[in-house]
């Protein structure tokens, strides 16, 4: 395998939970573009997950081979992999009674280690973070006293004060209302179109997806249904099959520059093709 120019990549990669008949990954083979958003879609139970730690060297494969840049993820030292990838989780238990700045602060470990006192050019960091996050008056705020969606953003903008050259997230939008929703998509598009990062993003949200990713890929039991641009991997019957629901694709009528990109409908039953299948395409 060649993986010359991509952020990640894998190659028949496999990965089965103990116990498990099926793999929860199964022979997929990708890259991931430098300076992309590349969305990983499925529905639940898909692998979307277990990818992701296969990505971020918790899970080992079962076979195949992941890297990121020019070697295994494995062959990476922790805290230099920390330096390159900040990491969103999609679960996360904080115990401690911190302020969000202390929670953002976080983020510089990699650069600072255990001992070393805030330098300029990490407050700097700390600072741009809350900022770009929409957080910076909630700074000494306690977690506790956060809402789902605050924190969320929180946890972004500590994964930002890394200064990574990419950024992989699980379900960041999960908690947020519409406004913080689209606020996050269009900073994750902004890091990779101005900053040149690569995001990895898996999300439920598939029109989000369509209009600010530039590469997706679809699971589908740890198997990639399709991938590709969004035009060429958002379609009816593909869509329909995955999440065994009847949908239609109608165009984003923007303005903007995601005008055209196609966005998903889901249909009552009986308005589909099938009661699991997809459904004709439909423009506006």
């Amino acid at each position: 395998m060649t993986s010359a120019g991509a952020t990640f990549a894998t190659h028949a990669l496999e990965y089965r939970y103990p116990g498990q008949a099926r793999p929860a990954i199964d022979g997929l083979t990708m890259q991931v573009a430098p300076g992309s958003v590349f969305a990983v879609l499925g529905p639940n139970g898909s692998g979307k997950s277990t990818l992701f730690k296969l990505l971020l060297g918790a899970l080992t494969p079962t076979a195949g081979t992941v890297q990121y840049q020019y070697k295994a993820v494995g062959q990476w030292p922790r805290r230099a992999y920390a330096r390159h990838v900040g990491v969103v989780p999609q679960l996360e238990q904080i115990t401690f009674p911190l302020t969000v700045r202390q929670l953002v602060s976080m983020g510089r470990y990699p650069h600072m280690g255990p001992w070393r006192a805030e330098a300029p050019a990490d407050r700097q960091a700390i600072d741009q973070a809350l900022a770009r996050c929409e957080i910076i008056e909630l700074a000494e705020r306690p977690l506790g006293t956060l809402s789902g969606g605050e924190l969320q953003r929180a946890r972004v903008a500590r994964a930002l004060a890394q200064e990574p050259d990419t950024l992989v997230l699980d379900e960041p939008t999960a908690a947020l209302d519409i406004h913080h929703e689209m606020a996050m998509f269009e900073l994750l598009a902004q890091l990779a179109l101005r900053d040149g990062k690569t995001v990895v993003i898996a999300t439920h949200n598939i029109n989000l997806a369509a209009r600010y990713a530039t590469q997706v890929l679809l699971l589908d039991h740890g198997r990639p249904a399709a991938a590709g641009t969004p035009i060429e991997v958002i379609e009816a019957d593909t869509i329909g099959r995955v999440y065994r629901w009847p949908v239609a694709i109608v165009q984003h009528p923007g303005p903007g520059p995601d005008t055209g990109a196609p966005q998903v409908v889901p249909l009552a039953r009986g308005e589909g093709s099938g009661g699991s299948g997809g459904s004709p395409r439909g423009l506006v």
